[in-house]
């Protein structure tokens, strides 16, 4: 397996396993699949915004994605990211995940410029939370009934790993970071 950043070519195949995600999954809490103008459109953002998107591939073919960008839009949150983590159905359970995370976390760190990852995970999700638990994260909410899919209501927990870190330099508004 290898990973590595994503490339425009690969996005076919990203949309591919967005969609089994959309259509199959609570992982994402969308109902319309997405096609590849607006992957590409997604992927150039993140790219451009110094965001990286990776692909981990078996053989020449990409079976997972991982990513992160910044939680929530206001300036107080620029150190926060949100991090996503999918892998093609027929590829779960053979290590992608956790490699596609480790890489995407080592990047978080390198980066200096992020001091805290978020996962949102829908509860009942059980392997991600303990992949998510294996890096370390830990659970620090839960908000239920706050989403809809498949005719149910869906809980989210929340999840945060605070990386030690280089985030240092003047935050922007005045006030030195603690970090």
């Amino acid at each position: 397996m290898v990973v590595r950043d994503a490339r425009e070519g690969d996005l076919p195949e990203v949309v591919v396993i967005h969609n089994a995600a959309i259509a199959e999954t609570t992982a994402i809490w969308d109902s319309e699949p997405v096609d590849l103008a607006e992957r590409s459109a997604w992927w150039r953002a993140r790219v451009a915004a110094g965001y990286p998107v990776l692909v981990a591939e078996i053989e020449g073919v990409v079976v997972g994605y991982a990513t992160y960008s910044q939680w929530r839009p206001k300036v107080g949150f620029r150190f926060t990211v949100e991090n996503s983590v999918y892998v093609a159905d027929r590829f779960q359970g053979r290590g992608v995940a956790t490699a596609l995370l480790t890489e995407l976390l080592e990047r978080a760190r390198r980066s200096g410029a992020v001091h805290a990852v978020v996962a949102a995970i829908e509860s009942a999700n059980a392997t991600s939370i303990r992949l998510h638990e294996k890096f370390g994260f830990r659970t620090v909410g839960e908000l239920p009934e706050v989403g809809h899919k498949f005719g149910r209501w869906l809980d989210l927990t929340l999840m945060q790993l605070t990386l030690s870190g280089p985030v240092t330099a003047a935050d922007g508004d005045g006030v030195p970071s603690t970090s």
